[in-house]
């Protein structure tokens, strides 16, 4: 049986989904402090450090740098099952929190480790990514890129949620980094190969990007003399 319309079609979905979704689209209400007394040349300098949750910052940089950033380079959880994820919508006592101190930051948020047997292993990261990726593409220029570090227990969701959001077409490279020269003694397989994923925002109005797209551990991925060629 052939199946036509919207009843089978090619689609990327996971549990939390839907919640992702409105979580990157959710209004947030904070704003930035700034620290004079922890700053250097605070008046005058053009550099900006910001301290906090990455997907608050996100949101907050997306009312003043919306489509001003030429190129974004992040180094995600690799989700190797010994990384922690935020609940957000845990509420707890100050007893609770005496007595499960291990399992909350400084603030005071519920940290969960995503161990490989949790049912939602691959789920619950890829709900902790979406609203992130979702944030940085806003804030790219049209001519932008986005470099995205990862490692193989996620490289192949990372692909298929970077093709939600910014398009399939707008997929560049995937350049392997040779993070080191021997594998580790009780590997399996010679295990010394990592990824960095490259989306632009618009790839037809890029420039060319300089690389080597396999490079030893002590040379530069990217030639950074001569990383965008008009």
């Amino acid at each position: 049986v052939v199946v036509d319309g919207n009843d089978e079609r090619y689609t990327l979905n996971w549990a939390g989904n839907k919640q992702a979704i409105l979580t990157a689209n959710s209004p947030i209400n904070a704003t930035l402090r700034p620290c004079r007394e922890e700053s250097v040349d605070f008046d005058n300098t053009k550099n900006l450090y910001i301290e906090g949750d990455n997907l608050d910052v996100l949101k907050l940089l997306r009312e003043t740098y919306l489509g001003k950033v030429k190129m974004i380079y992040i180094d995600p959880p690799y989700n190797t099952g010994n990384d922690f994820v935020y609940n957000d919508d845990f509420a707890s006592s100050a007893d609770e929190y005496l007595q499960n101190s291990k399992s909350y930051d400084e603030d005071g948020n519920r940290m969960v480790q995503n161990l490989e047997s949790n049912g939602r292993f691959h789920s619950d990261w890829l709900s902790m990514m979406y609203p992130r990726l979702k944030l940085a593409k806003d804030l790219l220029t049209n001519d932008g890129v986005i470099f995205i570090s990862i490692d193989d227990n996620e490289q192949a969701n990372l692909k298929k949620i970077c093709d939600e959001i910014f398009g399939e077409n707008n997929f560049v490279a995937t350049l392997k980094w040779k993070k080191k020269k021997q594998p580790s003694f009780l590997s399996k397989v010679a295990d010394v190969i990592e990824y960095i994923i490259v989306y632009a925002k618009s790839y037809n109005q890029i420039g060319q990007l300089c690389v080597e797209t396999i490079s030893d551990s002590d040379k530069p991925v990217v030639n950074a003399s001569n990383n965008m060629v008009e």
